[in-house]
């Protein structure tokens, strides 16, 4: 196989690593978040639940209420908003992606000069490019602005401060 064939597959299979690298922790990154949203309505459910029921039976109608209320806002948004599945999506997505970025690099340091003929390299390159196109349809979105308050960013009274760049997979 050409030399310059061999270094163009290696230049890709680390601009791949690198790509897997950012996505990974993207994903890890929008995984605790989700996990910091699960206790935040979680916790506060229980709780609430909890003291609900013993204010009931000590003849606490209007704080049993009231916490009744709280929780079930609680656990409708939870509900609503399932933090505890997208922090395990996303968690999954950024583990497949470290997978990703650790065969191509298995392949780039070992495999790839020990492979004598092209095909065999281009068809393994080949198979990491789908792997990567396919985790990047598969991974689960990010949403910032639920994720960080409000979205003063895009504001139209200063348009100096909206954000053009829209987070990929593929950017992260």
């Amino acid at each position: 196989m050409p030399d310059v064939t061999r270094e163009r597959v290696r230049d890709e299979l680390l601009r791949m690593e690198e790509d897997c690298i950012h996505s990974g922790k993207a994903h890890f990154n929008a995984s605790a978040r989700w996990a910091v949203w699960n206790y935040v309505f979680g916790i506060p459910s229980v709780i609430l639940s909890t003291a609900a029921g013993a204010a009931f039976f000590k003849d606490y109608p209007v704080a049993a209420g009231s916490m009744a209320l709280c929780v079930a806002v609680l656990t409708s948004l939870m509900t609503f908003l399932k933090p505890g599945e997208k922090s395990a999506d996303h968690k999954s997505s950024g583990d497949q992606y470290l997978a990703l970025r650790n065969n191509s690099r298995v392949f780039r340091e070992v495999e790839l000069d020990n492979t004598p003929d092209a095909e065999t390299v281009l068809t393994a390159l080949k198979g990491f490019t789908t792997r990567r196109d396919e985790l990047n349809q598969a991974s689960p979105a990010f949403q910032t602005a639920i994720l960080r308050g409000p979205a003063t960013a895009l504001t139209p009274a200063n348009p100096s401060t909206r954000s053009t760049k829209v987070p990929t997979n593929d950017s992260q």
